[in-house]
């Protein structure tokens, strides 16, 4: 796979001023930059993020030892984990070119210099550098699909799915936290349908549903004759899920006579059914979900602590629709073309008004809000063009625009460069060097901002 001169950004780390003329000339198909010591090295990886790097570890002023080459390199890796840096040593120096590879080198090679051998291992390296970001990239634009059903534009959001994908594998308890309608239950099923147990049932019960005098059977199961209209044995809905995934859904609902139940099942993982004796092993993976605050009702004595621990060995706490960044419309479109196939309605829009009053509105039912109106919406419209009124939301009068590209810019840039001078005292070569851009550019963006 050929990589472009552009692209192939390589930092020639030498304080010798020969070979660094040497290995401009040896590779002259990349964009080379020099550095000849540590320092200067640390800045060219700031201003340029070069994908590959040769160095030799023998740098001032410690030339003819490896102390400050280990160092550059460690700081280097620190900075950018994904450059491959490539140590030149001489044949005395075999054993600190091991420590190199040991501390994350991608590879050496040994002085002399031959050309074409180093050629080969700095092209090997743009090479696997160069697969590593498409593979990342990839990874990147695929995040989400992994969990059905479930629809987001936010990063916040985003980072959240990958928390779920990460623990899916795993067998550890987990606790989705926040508000009704955020979409606990959907991604209970994706922790379910990316879990090692993915081929059993996901048997789901809520705590807020069913009432208490019914809720313990309904877990627990019952043996025949255990009280009155006990006509036959009946398994719990945690038995039945065996092997699979039990997901308890607004446990902070269940009641403080049961609470004690389910926590023995969680530490002893067996159960006991209503009128019999027998322990029953049960093997599940349990995911629970509430909206309430469990840290107040643990201090409200309504929630066991010891209760709590045991449920929430990874909390993950799921943001309202109003935190997310654009979610509202891009759900708005999904739910609206999903009703209008079901409704076999032809094209179907929302208006500018529309827009507006989605964007604005806080939604506190969260997604359940936004879907049933956009069904209603969809039913009630009668042209071509969904409409406020048709949401039954309010039109907004003076609707906020979204800020333009350059004005993000601009603020981003106006923030970091104050927050990098603060951070060197107003010092420009430091804040240049830790923003990785020459002075006379910084100077510029000093004017520009009025940051004087």
């Amino acid at each position: 796979m050929k990589v472009d001169k552009v692209q192939k950004k390589l930092l020639v780390i030498e304080d010798d001023p020969g070979l660094q003329k040497q290995l401009r000339w040896s590779f002259d198909d990349c964009n080379v930059v020099v550095a000849s010591d540590r320092e200067g090295a640390l800045a060219q990886i700031r201003r340029h993020e070069p994908a590959v790097v040769t160095m030799d570890l023998g740098l001032p002023p410690d030339p003819d030892g490896a102390t400050e080459g280990l160092a550059t390199l460690q700081q280097i890796l620190s900075l950018a984990p994904d450059t491959k840096i490539i140590v030149l040593t001489g044949n005395q120096n075999h054993e600190n070119a091991l420590k190199a590879i040991r501390m994350g080198a991608y590879d050496f090679h040994q002085k002399p210099l031959d050309a074409d051998v180093l050629n080969l291992i700095v092209s090997r390296a743009f090479y696997l550098h160069h697969l590593q970001q498409e593979n990342y990239k990839l990874q990147q634009s695929n995040r989400i699909s992994s969990i059905p059903g479930f629809i987001t534009g936010d990063p916040g959001m985003v980072k959240i799915c990958q928390q779920i994908e990460r623990v899916a594998t795993s067998d550890v308890t987990v606790a989705l936290l926040g508000e009704s309608g955020t979409g606990k239950e959907v991604l209970a099923k994706g922790l379910h349908t990316l879990s090692d147990r993915r081929n059993k049932r996901m048997i789901a019960v809520n705590c807020a549903a069913i009432p208490e005098t019914l809720l313990e059977a309904e877990l627990f199961g019952y043996e025949k004759g255990a009280y009155s209209g006990a006509a036959k044995q009946t398994l719990g809905k945690i038995e039945t899920a065996q092997g699979g995934t039990f997901f308890l859904d607004e446990v902070g609902d269940l009641p403080l006579s049961l609470q004690a139940k389910l926590l023995r099942f969680l530490q002893e993982r067996v159960i006991e059914r209503i009128g019999g004796r027998e322990e029953i092993p049960v093997d599940v993976r349990i995911i629970c979900a509430t909206h309430q605050n469990l840290n107040q009702m643990i201090e409200a004595g309504t929630f066991r602590e010891d209760l709590f621990y045991r449920l929430c060995e990874i909390s993950i706490h799921i943001p309202p629709v109003r935190e997310r960044i654009g979610d509202a419309v891009l759900l708005a479109h999904h739910f609206k073309n999903q009703f209008r196939l079901k409704e076999k309605r032809q094209a179907l829009n929302f208006n500018q008004d529309a827009l507006d009053a989605i964007s604005q509105h806080t939604w506190p039912g969260n997604v359940r809000e936004l879907e049933n109106c956009v069904k209603r919406a969809v039913i009630m419209a009668e042209g071509s063009q969904i409409t406020a009124q048709d949401l039954g939301l309010t039109p907004v009068e003076n609707p906020k625009q979204p800020a333009t590209l350059r004005e993000v810019r601009e603020q981003a840039e106006h923030e970091v460069i104050a927050k990098a001078l603060a951070h060197v005292d107003g010092n420009i070569a430091k804040a240049a060097e830790l923003l990785g851009i020459t002075r006379p550019t910084l100077y510029d963006l000093i004017n520009r901002h009025g940051l004087k």
